[in-house]
């Protein structure tokens, strides 16, 4: 009897549970396909582009969409399609990178505080208080202002502002578990927070955080557009979409294509991200895996 039910709990949460429940999502279907989709025109990108990015063609510049140039060209003459490509790859970069920053500290932090309580809880909770005092946008002034624009620094201010994100949500989560019968049973065995936290609450909370992850993902992407717009993020040559729609804002009359395709880049894949990770939390949520 022990190998059948062992074969269904593990089917129950396994890899083609997982997978029979994602296909019926269709958030998930789609949202995941468009988060495929940027990311292989990102990785495309190191290999490959229509144009050179940061050749300047004056007697192409402001040309509307054509079979030559599919999104048209810019003031300087360079192809739009192929600086929107070499944006994603930059918008991935910055919004991963910041979303690791975030988990790598944030999620010790919050179990941390979880396991200890008492002071070191409500130091945490200060400290959470005090990040969120200061946006992405006003950390980054900050940061630039010491160490002046660039893309490095655009990582730091939002993968700061990430931190007290996830540092709050594990630790909340984390709590809940701390009561629970076989985490007792666990302490009564013999093992320290430490392994408890390791070997029990964080497989317990990993859903949770694949969730907030996906999400604060496409708010890294938002993030970026929005520090590129007012000059703290990629520098130039590098092509952003943010900078892309910074420079078309006095153009809109007369080259409408310079701010539409970067605007919809920013639109379609901020969407999917969303979409895929509304379709996560429904997939992951213990609730449904029951009645599934």
């Amino acid at each position: 009897m022990s190998g059948p039910s062992q074969s269904a709990e593990l089917d129950d949460w396994g890899w083609p549970a997982f997978a029979r429940r994602a296909l019926r999502s269709r958030s998930f279907v789609i949202g995941a396909a468009i988060a495929l989709l940027v990311l292989a025109i990102g990785i495309l990108s190191f290999f490959w582009t229509p144009y050179d990015v940061t050749r300047l063609v004056v007697a192409d510049r402001l040309q509307s969409p054509s079979s030559q140039h599919w999104f048209g060209t810019d003031h300087f003459g360079r192809d739009i399609l192929s600086m929107i490509m070499v944006g994603a790859r930059n918008s991935i970069a910055v919004a991963l990178v910041a979303v690791g920053i975030g988990m790598g500290i944030g999620v010790p932090l919050g179990t941390w505080a979880a396991a200890k309580r008492g002071w070191a809880d409500d130091v945490l909770m200060r400290f959470n208080d005090l990040i969120f005092a200061f946006p992405a946008l006003l950390s980054a002034v900050m940061i630039t202002a010491i160490f002046g624009p660039g893309i490095f620094n655009a990582i730091i201010a939002i993968g700061i502002f990430n931190i007290p994100v996830f540092a709050r949500l594990s630790r909340g989560a984390a709590l809940g578990f701390w009561t629970r019968e076989f985490i007792l049973a666990a302490r009564v065995a013999g093992k320290g927070k430490t392994r408890i936290t390791i070997e029990h609450i964080l497989p317990n909370i990993s859903n949770l955080l694949i969730v907030q992850g996906t999400i604060q993902f496409s708010l890294g992407i938002l993030a970026e557009a929005g520090l590129s717009y007012v000059g703290l993020g990629a520098q130039p040559p590098q092509p952003s979409w943010g900078r892309m729609l910074n420079e078309a804002q006095t153009m809109m009359s007369f080259a409408p294509h310079m701010a539409i395709f970067p605007g919809l880049a920013i639109i379609i894949t901020v969407l999917g991200l969303n979409m895929m990770g509304d379709g996560l939390r429904d997939i992951l949520d213990p609730r449904l895996k029951r009645e599934n």
